[in-house]
């Protein structure tokens, strides 16, 4: 397992600015471009909202979503809809996930975790492995998240672990816990097996 750096009590516009460093340093190693992933749900986006006032090539960045629902992108629901509709503007190509897509090697893998240890859509119900042949898979999440109860399309761990840093925003005293605990190796749900196959740099906010 990588190191894991935990930052306490990060505020939206510290995490962007952190955000903004490592896209500049990495956007400055290449001539190209750069692809990064980013979670979905309530998290994220004030996050973003505050990255994208920094000024940065955007038109050179490649977004992935690390999974979505599988509605229409003009659903509430749609992570991918969201992301397109903060970034696209800024020249940024946002990509749909589909089963036959093939994800890069990302520069930065964003992710947050459940209080039920999963990560992207990889819920515990989906067994992820970090030998999947496969580097998208359609998931069905068991229980359904009553405030999505929709069937998702996912990174797989491979998928993610393609990445040069793996970056975790992680709200709540019980999800620290569970961050904690994989960590340590105190259980076997997918953020532990994520990162116990990491050999990236891994930070975490809290």
């Amino acid at each position: 397992m990588a190191q894991v750096q935990i930052i306490d009590d990060a505020g939206d516009a510290q995490i962007a600015e952190w955000l903004f460093a490592r896209l500049d340093a990495a956007l400055a190693r290449t001539v190209g471009g750069i692809a990064i992933t980013v979670p979905g749900g309530s998290t994220p986006f004030p996050i973003l909202a505050a990255l994208v006032e920094r000024h940065l090539d955007w038109r050179r960045l490649s977004v992935w979503p690390g999974d979505d629902r599988l509605v229409s992108e003009d659903h509430p629901a749609s992570n991918t809809g969201r992301i397109r509709a903060l970034l696209e503007p800024l020249g940024v190509s946002v990509v749909t996930l589909t089963e036959a897509g093939e994800p890069p090697h990302f520069s930065l893998a964003w992710l947050g975790m459940g209080s039920d240890g999963h990560v992207a859509s990889l819920f515990p119900n989906t067994d992820p492995q970090v030998d999947d042949p496969q580097l998208l898979r359609r998931l069905t999440p068991d229980p359904l998240p009553p405030e999505a109860p929709f069937d998702r399309i996912t990174l797989t761990l491979p998928a993610l672990l393609r990445s040069d840093e793996l970056l975790f925003v992680i709200r709540g005293a019980e999800k620290r816990a569970v961050f904690e605990a994989a960590i340590d190796g105190e259980h076997d749900l997918p953020v532990a097996r994520l990162l116990g196959a990491a050999r990236q740099p891994v930070t975490c906010f809290t």
